[in-house]
Formats: C-alpha cells, sequence, structure tokens
C-alpha cells in the first residue's frame, strides 16, 4: 500500500483530505506542521509528501527539501494556494508536483495515481 504522509497545518483542509485518501486506498499519516512531520521521516518509509508550502515553524519548501536528503526516492506534491509567491522566491526545492488551492478532490487523487500507478501498470516505464 502506498504510505502518505500529509503536512498541513489547517486542521480541516488536512482531515477531509486525509479521510478521502484513506477512503480510495492509500495509508495516510497526517501532521500540522514540517516540525511533526520530520521525525516520522525520519522514523519510517512514505512514498509521496503531500505538504502544503505555507505554514509556520518550516515551510513545506524547507520541508520537501529535508525530506529528499533523508529519503531521496520520496516523491513530493505541494498543495498551495500561495504557490507563485512561494515559488518565486528562488528557493530551490525537489523535483515536485505542484496543485494549486483551491482544487477538487478529484483532480488530487488524480495526480497522486498518476504518480504511481503509471510506472506500476505499464510494465514498470
Amino acid at each position: 500500500m502506498i504510505r502518505i504522509l500529509l503536512a498541513e497545518d489547517d486542521t480541516s483542509m488536512r482531515e477531509y483530505l486525509q479521510r478521502s485518501l484513506v477512503r480510495v486506498g492509500y495509508d495516510v499519516e497526517a501532521v500540522g506542521c514540517g516540525t511533526e512531520a520530520l521525525p516520522l521521516i525520519e522514523a519510517g518509509r512514505y512514498d509521496l509528501l503531500l505538504t502544503d508550502i505555507v505554514m509556520p515553524e518550516m515551510d513545506g519548501i524547507e520541508l520537501a527539501q529535508k525530506a529528499s536528503a533523508i529519503d531521496p526516492a520520496i516523491k513530493v506534491m505541494f498543495i498551495t494556494g500561495f504557490a507563485a509567491v512561494a515559488l518565486q522566491s528562488g528557493r530551490t526545492t525537489p523535483e515536485a508536483k505542484l496543485l494549486s488551492k483551491p482544487f477538487h478532490l478529484k483532480d488530487l487523487v488524480a495526480e497522486v495515481d498518476r504518480m504511481f500507478h503509471s510506472e506500476d501498470q505499464h510494465g514498470r516505464l
């Protein structure tokens, strides 16, 4: 089963996304900030880091950089309403997908599916 670590500081959004992704078959651990996510990445293996960019304590870009240093195989998807501002700051990020808020849940699920199933269902491309 694909394991997702969700880092989202908005409680209602975090709970909604976690429930929705679990419902379609993913194993999802959810935290409220980057500083809560790092120890989990260090302790276990996740296939995907799904993170907001703008969060207190540690933003999603810094979290993604640290997560990729710990586990170079982890995939990253940013979910944010501030994509243009955050990504224009000139900071480098690991190769990542970007989904801008507001988004429809089916779009999120489709992107996550695409990240993993395109390799699995098509002869391990």
